[in-house]
């Protein structure tokens, strides 16, 4: 029987700004090894024993994030990815993907995975995988638990009532709870963390749904009935979605349904919350330490300590969290991260950029990175990838000037098209139609110099794109 990995690419990861934000949030960072956590997550299944494909489901905003993602892994085979046109949590996200597993194979198993989790011991994960595979196949709803090592607070249960060895069904669903209860759930042993992570066939989770949340089911059904491929994504209908309520797996079916089942994991397993988490699982020094980047510390014990790229240098501190980025430094106590999301509200509230963007924004393309800004000219630094094309475009507010410091740039401007390589230069007069590709192999970078009255990132008439952007 296939298994398709259902990965739920939504939130923002707000606990992990400044490294995170509502434009880049925290699945697409790389902070427990080479590859972002959602490659990471994608990368894990590739020991599946099992024939395996990948359905992601997202926002709007990310989706080329997400496509670029599974582009570098050409060795995994994927379902086109679902586009949710507004957040309706978990359950009819899955229930999208469902649909689309069953249209592609109606026996097929879905596992549910978050994107951003962290698991370190990847065998002892897709053991568990494999274990729940019958009981799935049997028409059970397969949920992991995660084995506790401390009364965490933050994190919902999960109570099995036969012990803790292997497999046993689900006796209740518990919310957070505060510290003398999760001791208490500790002690006992047949209480798990809810890690979000579950097996089930595709057909019997639409069944569930269909016996406890109709209404959820049938605004999903007339949604995907009506969706539309476009690229590497599937649209679904908007004003079907629109209609859809918004609740969390758990609620619609697996508090509900008679036939929920926990395999307890003791994989190395983490959230990945908040920075106190990644102080929990890297490696730390004599003192106790994490240090990220460019650090150097005197008399310091038990901080996590990340830089983007200034030197952070750190006297007699202690349990503290100090992380660096091009805009934006975070000092905080870590017994008080949890309150970091605190700051980006008020961030948001203020209308800083600092809690949407980074210095260095993606785009389909590439990416640009603000060099100087003054309030008639700024600076950018422009990337863009191998076959990699903005849109044909004009403004009615700005010039450009653009400098190729390396790779080759194909170049529109009105009805010329020229060839420009390093240290070669070129200027778009305000009002004029124009576009930049790479038609070469390595990446172009170039630095662009706006000039004008206005130089906001609105200010973009577009004539073709080929990323489907307005």
């Amino acid at each position: 029987m296939t298994i398709t990995s259902v990965i739920l690419c939504g939130g923002s990861g707000s606990r992990l700004w400044p490294l995170s934000r509502e434009a880049y949030p925290k699945q697409f960072l790389k902070l427990t090894g080479v590859n972002s956590l959602l490659g990471e997550t994608i990368a894990r299944l590739r020991t599946l024993s099992s024939e395996h494909r990948v359905s992601v489901v997202s926002n709007e905003e990310h989706r080329f994030l997400i496509a670029q993602t599974l582009q570098d892994m050409p060795d995994i085979s994927r379902l086109p990815i679902i586009l949710e046109p507004f957040g309706r949590n978990t359950a009819p996200a899955i229930a999208l993907a469902a649909l689309q597993a069953f249209e592609h194979d109606p026996e097929t198993l879905l596992l549910v995975l978050p994107a951003d989790h962290a698991i370190s011991n990847i065998d002892a994960f897709i053991e568990a995988v494999e274990q729940g595979q019958p009981t799935a196949e049997a028409g059970k709803l397969v949920t992991f638990g995660i084995v506790p090592d401390s009364p965490n607070t933050g994190y919902g249960y999960i109570k099995a009532n036969v012990g803790t060895q292997g497999l046993a069904p689900v006796e209740k669903f518990v919310e957070k709870p505060d510290s003398q209860t999760a001791r208490q759930y500790l002690d006992e042993g047949s209480y798990f963390w809810n890690s979000g992570m579950f097996l089930f066939s595709a057909k019997v989770f639409l069944a569930e749904l269909k016996k406890y949340r109709p209404v959820i089911l049938d605004a999903c059904e007339k949604a995907y009935a009506g969706k539309q491929e476009d690229l590497d994504f599937l649209r679904v209908d908007v004003e079907a979605f629109k209609q859809c309520p918004s609740e969390s797996v758990d609620y619609a079916v697996m508090e509900n349904t008679q036939d929920a089942m926990v395999i307890p994991l003791d994989a190395g397993w983490s959230d990945v919350g908040s920075w106190q988490a990644l102080w929990d699982i890297h490696a730390k020094d004599e003192s106790s330490n994490v240090t990220v980047g460019d650090v150097i510390t005197e008399d310091v014990e038990g901080c996590y300590l990340h830089s983007e790229g200034r030197l952070i240098a750190a006297i007699g501190i202690s349990d503290h969290v100090v992380v660096e980025t091009d805009d934006a430094v975070l000092i905080a106590d870590k017994r008080r991260v949890q309150d970091v999301k605190k700051l980006v509200s008020q961030l948001k509230d203020e209308e800083r950029e600092e809690f949407r963007f980074h210095k260095k924004v993606h785009r389909p393309w590439g990416t640009y990175e603000g060099v100087a800004k003054a309030p008639r000219f700024q600076v950018k630094r422009i990337t863009v990838r191998p076959g990699g094309q903005l849109s044909l475009q004009k403004h009615h507010h700005r010039a450009e000037h653009w400098v190729i410091v390396a790779g080759t740039a194909t170049v529109t401007r009105g009805d010329e098209q020229m060839t420009l390589t390093e240290d070669q230069s070129t200027y778009i007069p305000l009002g004029v139609v124009h576009r930049l590709e790479n038609p070469g192999v390595i990446p172009l970078e170039l630095i662009e110099v706006q000039t004008g009255s206005y130089l906001g990132e609105d200010d973009i008439v577009r004539f073709q794109d080929n990323y489907g952007r307005s």
